[in-house]
């Protein structure tokens, strides 16, 4: 993945998107496998935003049984079992454990019936014959003690267990953009949209501007996609159509084995989860209104307190702010609703169509991304007269091996504990690099050492570190450390082990001394 901002200057392409996320990625790889000419611009880095800032879940969205949005269930569960199958390194069975407690808002009856739809609505998807068996189970009292040492046993009745599915956000991100890259489009990171060219009051066009030093450019495009998420509402169409709530992640120790929770808030009723992620234990997220800056999204001390106190209500050990590790906050765009919470407004995701025919992506999920991208790329080919059908649907993913997955797995890994890479490690190197670990290896191969971690704590090494800063579009530390491997908000990381980094990829990178300086002071200020 190499960045060329000059291939974008002076070109004629088909479709124009703007946005770097979820659906931009989605949106552009789907483009590019149809045939069209295809640029994507980012005015940051890949999945910058709120697509690095999930809960990292591929899930139906069990809570939403709740609401009666069973089409909105539906497509996401189709959808996880879907990704489960075309991409088993970048989309993972999670089991979650719900307990039942005697003061529970949802008592096990009433849970009992959401689970058995939950599963009914699997079935249909017609998909459910991938990884485990994902159909719910009850446990008693004691036997989900057991499954979850860390709960608080004090009120406990017992509990369930259900299938859903994780995933590494920022990565799967990057994934999609690699195989868009691969089918001819042009991705360009660090590439602000600056303007929009008209003929006859319809969009043939814009211009953009290199970040990195700040050369302008025009692109001319008969069909442009708008897929910039929170930064929608900077105009007046984007505000109309859009609401705004924020969600924030805690990163704290590890609490969990190989199972997640979905945990229900005391004080105000509203589903949380806590996950195990890389080692640690991602607990999230908030629902609140946002209208605060869009480049700045901030974890305030009150929702710290929150997700603490709601978390603690559940703990066997009590959590304080002196155990978080990291912490991290996104905005989620949704449709524009009158319903005061937040967490009532729908998930569901729409394309709006502004009058100088510049297209909008509104809302949406994670989960069912994949499938609203097919939809907008469809309109982009009834706008442009054309008809060929998806090709996402059915497609292996870019990094996905085309062995039988379970059979590659088993021999992968007994090709990294030979090169002395430890069995965790080799387990989160499969998930993150796909069949491309073998480039990994040779890395290996040629310097032993870099098989060692970079953190003794986290699953990370070093080959991994210099695998990334090559060939992954990396223009910023930040950009290694927060979305190529999340180093920075799954440790604390001082000036030292920030510098020994930096200077560990810096020949790769192109920086000297100056750089590394410049990289390391702005990491420590995140």
């Amino acid at each position: 993945m190499k960045r060329d901002f000059s291939l974008l200057a002076g070109r004629h392409f088909d479709l124009l998107v703007c946005g770097g996320g979820i659906y931009g990625a989605w949106t552009a790889y789907d483009a590019a496998l149809r045939g069209l000419s295809v640029a994507i611009v980012e005015q940051g880095d890949w999945a910058a935003a709120t697509s690095s800032a999930s809960s990292k879940l591929i899930h139906g969205g069990l809570r939403y049984l709740e609401t009666y949005d069973f089409k909105l269930v539906t497509k996401a569960i189709l959808e996880r079992q879907r990704l489960l199958e075309l991409a088993p390194h970048r989309v993972w069975p999670l089991r979650f454990g719900v307990p039942i407690y005697k003061d529970s808002r949802i008592g096990t009856l009433h849970l009992k019936a959401g689970l058995m739809l939950y599963d009914f609505l699997a079935r249909l998807s017609g998909k459910n014959t991938v990884g485990p068996d994902i159909a719910h189970r009850h446990f008693d009292r004691a036997a989900f003690a057991r499954r979850f040492p860390v709960l608080d046993r004090d009120g406990l009745k017992g509990g369930f267990t259900y299938g859903d599915a994780q995933t590494d956000d920022a990565r799967l991100v990057l994934e999609l953009i690699a195989g868009a890259m691969d089918a001819g489009a042009v991705c360009v990171n660090y590439c602000k949209l600056t303007g929009l060219l008209e003929s006859g009051g319809q969009v043939c066009g814009a211009t953009v501007q290199d970040q990195l030093n700040h050369k302008s450019a025009q692109i001319l495009a008969r069909q442009i996609v708008n897929t910039n998420g929170q930064w929608t509402t900077a105009s007046k169409p984007g505000r109309d159509w859009c609401r705004l709530t924020k969600g924030i992640h805690l990163v704290m120790p590890a609490a969990l084995a190989e199972e997640a929770l979905l945990l229900t808030a005391k004080s105000d009723g509203r589903v949380f989860f806590m996950i195990p992620w890389y080692g640690m234990t991602l607990v999230g997220t908030t629902d609140t209104e946002y209208s605060g800056d869009l480049d700045h999204v901030a974890v305030e001390p009150e929702e710290v307190a929150y997700l603490l106190a709601e978390a603690n209500h559940y703990l066997k050990a009590a959590w304080t702010e002196a155990d978080i590790v990291g912490s991290y906050a996104g905005v989620r765009v949704m449709k524009r609703s009158d319903k005061a919470s937040p967490s009532a407004v729908s998930r569901d995701w729409e394309l709006k169509t502004a009058s100088n025919g510049v297209h909008y992506s509104i809302g949406g999920k994670l989960t069912s991304a994949r499938e609203d991208a097919a939809r907008i790329v469809n309109t982009v080919y009834a706008q442009l007269g054309m008809d060929i059908p998806c090709a996402t649907g059915s497609r292996r993913f870019p990094w996905a091996p085309q062995e039988d997955y379970s059979n590659w797995s088993v021999a992968i890994s007994a090709q990294a504990s030979q090169l002395g890479i430890d069995q965790t490690s080799a387990k989160w190197l499969i998930r993150r690099h796909g069949k491309r670990i073998g480039e990994v290896f040779s890395i290996i191969a040629d310097a032993p050492r870099s098989a060692e971690r970079i953190v003794p704590t986290l699953p990370f090494i070093y080959a991994d570190l210099l695998f990334c800063a090559r060939t992954e579009m990396v223009i910023h530390l930040d950009d290694l450390l927060r979305r190529r491997m999340p180093l920075l908000i799954l440790s604390q990381l001082t000036e030292n082990p920030l510098r020994r980094i930096a200077e560990t990829v810096a020949t790769a990178m192109g920086w000297d001394e100056a750089a590394i300086n410049r990289e390391v002071a702005s990491c420590l200020k995140k």
